[in-house]
């Protein structure tokens, strides 16, 4: 069995304003009806996969919880990083985890923000590299170019060995142009695909070799976490001591026992819109729409809206990418598609909240959206998930009407407890203790009217949780 690592924790700068730091791409549905973190996580189970071990931060726990749950598929642990270090530390945190149930255990390492069309041939390429990875090597994939991308890291290709696989004589950082036309036009080269396939004791001792001073920190972050069901959260302070590599950098690009599994097929991580265009589908004249998006006389160019209320409308484009949210629009040249990240730094130099803050705010019992921000108050949208509670809490800053639109809902005032159905309303006073409760099987939306000198999501004080964030 393969024990796939899905790492969910980066930011995807390159994909905004669709992808934020507060809910970044691979939760996003960017391609077809199922988020990318979903579709990885079905496209590695199977026969020969077991239940996968997902490393994410607690911001994003309930979200990978969620879609799980939805899909019906049950992890073996989510593996919460305490901060962000990169994928090296959380690699070895999930080898030293695994090593402990089974110290032969393969492990299959998968970003999940990458769109693989062709799950057979994933599959097979995956079960070509299963001998080299059984004999010790520490086996990558690299993908066959069908271009001269700037955005991809490249493998240089060696010779074969005694397994079938290829050697890597060495990693080439993303090149400009030029040299991606070279290498593409040379030959011998593969992208560099971000997946690696070996067992867990072969990985563990590269990092003894390698990159030693992670080992010891990493092992206590294993040692002293806390676990709660499927659920294990590393040592913060442990985990603080590792410092901040990629894989790439930490071991792949030193080990002398890479090696790779060549995947001639359809690929792509979605490293900026202009591959997200690439894999939609389009007119004969390469218009992609999605949402509330309408084109006239134009020509290779994305339109998206991300908004049910707001539609947008192309005329004579060529070669250009426009993508509306609610809170934010990115028009730009689909040749400039990598610099969109620049965008979200200057954005968030300058205070800009739309630079990291998706509009929708969830949290592990539904979530939230602003309507309308004035002076000294706020609207919101609140959508509570069947059977869930928010925590009991009061606000010292605030009071806050609640008005049901669609479902019933229990609310806790003051310990007196009052069944709400639609069109029916409550008032809830500064500094009472309250609770809003979905016991129904399907949603519960409300509109919530806060009202106050201080609004801010930190003006609250929570007594009880059923998610433990008291």
């Amino acid at each position: 069995m393969i024990y796939p690592i899905l790492l969910c924790g980066g930011s995807g700068t390159r994909l905004w304003p669709l992808s934020r730091q507060s809910y970044p791409k691979q939760f996003s549905k960017m391609v077809g009806n199922d988020s990318l973190f979903l579709n990885t996580a079905k496209r590695l189970s199977g026969d020969f996969f077991a239940a996968p071990i997902v490393l994410t931060s607690s911001d994003f726990r309930f979200i990978v919880a969620e879609q799980l749950i939805d899909a019906g598929i049950d992890p073996d642990i989510i593996m919460i990083e305490p901060a962000r270090k990169n994928t090296a530390p959380a690699i070895l945190a999930a080898a030293i985890w695994l090593e402990q149930k089974d110290p032969d255990a393969m492990m299959l390492v998968a970003p999940t923000d990458h769109v693989v069309p062709n799950t057979e041939a994933f599959h097979a390429t995956i079960q070509s590299g299963i001998t080299a990875a059984l004999a010790g090597d520490l086996v990558t994939l690299g993908v066959t170019p069908d271009r001269a991308e700037t955005g991809y890291g490249y493998l240089e290709l060696g010779n074969t060995t005694d397994y079938g696989t290829i050697k890597v004589k060495r990693f080439v950082e993303k090149p400009d142009l030029i040299t991606a036309k070279k290498m593409v036009a040379t030959g011998g080269f593969l992208w560099n695909a971000g997946l690696f396939l070996f067992s867990a004791g072969s990985i563990i001792k590269a990092f003894e070799s390698y990159a030693p001073d992670l080992v010891l920190p990493v092992q206590k972050a294993v040692k002293y976490s806390m676990q709660n069901s499927n659920v294990l959260t590393l040592d913060a302070n442990s985990w603080s001591q590792a410092r901040q590599v990629s894989i790439d950098c930490a071991i792949m690009e030193k080990a002398d026992t890479v090696s790779v599994i060549p995947f001639d097929s359809s690929w792509s991580d979605l490293g900026g819109w202009d591959a997200v265009w690439r894999e939609a589908e389009s007119t004969n004249l390469g218009v992609a729409l999605s949402g509330n998006a309408a084109s006239i006389d134009c020509k290779n160019t994305l339109l998206r809206s991300e908004s049910s209320s707001l539609e947008i409308v192309g005329i004579g484009l060529e070669n250009i990418m426009a993508i509306a949210m609610p809170d934010a629009v990115l028009v730009a040249n689909m040749d400039h598609a990598q610099e969109v990240g620049k965008a979200v730094l200057a954005l968030q130099k300058k205070g800009t909240k739309q630079a990291t803050q998706f509009p929708r705010m969830h949290r592990p019992w539904g979530w939230f959206e602003v309507l309308v921000a004035g002076d000294q108050f706020q609207v919101k949208r609140i959508v509570v998930h069947p059977g869930a509670a928010l925590s009991l809490q009061s606000h010292a800053h605030r009071c806050e009407h609640w008005v049901v639109v669609k479902g019933t809902a229990l609310a806790t005032l003051e310990g007196v407890e009052t069944s709400l159905t639609e069109n029916q309303s409550i008032y809830i006073p500064t500094g009472a203790t309250h609770r809003l409760e979905n016991l129904q099987d399907n949603e519960l939306i409300l509109i919530e009217v806060q009202i106050g000198s201080y609004l801010g999501d930190d003006d609250i004080t929570r007594y009880k949780d059923r998610y433990a964030r008291v």
